[in-house]
């Protein structure tokens, strides 16, 4: 689960409010890539870090079942096929296996990695997809 040293993808991720046919969290790779996600979220209890979810090419996961509690989720994603990320200024625990982290504060400290999260605005909707964008191709018009 190690990101390499490619460059950074910055700015690839593309937000669209998902159907509402149903209400959930979910992720949807639309490049030519593996890719690794982890998810940042706040709770009743303080800040959690999840992951890893690993996703195929052209493949979507639900990664939070159930209306959307939080306005705000936050997500680090790794390209396994090419290298590189998609990234943000949202510092928060990750590790290179399995994880539930709960607190954002002294990763290293606590034996974790600490990296950079992109933030998801739903705007207080209920159900939300994030589509992880190839920064290399024109993102797809959204109907």
């Amino acid at each position: 689960m190690r990101r390499g040293s490619a460059a950074l993808l910055v700015g690839a991720a593309v937000l669209v409010a998902a159907a509402p046919a149903r209400a959930d969290l979910r992720l949807c790779n639309l490049t030519p890539s593996k890719v690794g996600v982890s998810l940042g979220y706040r709770d009743p209890q303080g800040w959690v870090t999840e992951g890893w979810w690993d996703l195929s090419p052209k493949a979507c996961e639900t990664l939070l079942r159930g209306a959307l509690a939080a306005r705000f989720y936050y997500v680090f994603a790794v390209d396994y096929t090419r290298g590189g990320e998609w990234s943000g200024r949202s510092m928060m625990c990750t590790r290179d296996s399995e994880f539930t982290i709960r607190g954002v504060e002294d990763c290293l400290a606590r034996g974790f990695d600490r990296n950079g999260f992109f933030e998801v605005d739903t705007g207080e909707q209920k159900s939300w997809t994030i589509q992880l964008t190839d920064p290399n191709q024109p993102a797809a018009p959204q109907p």
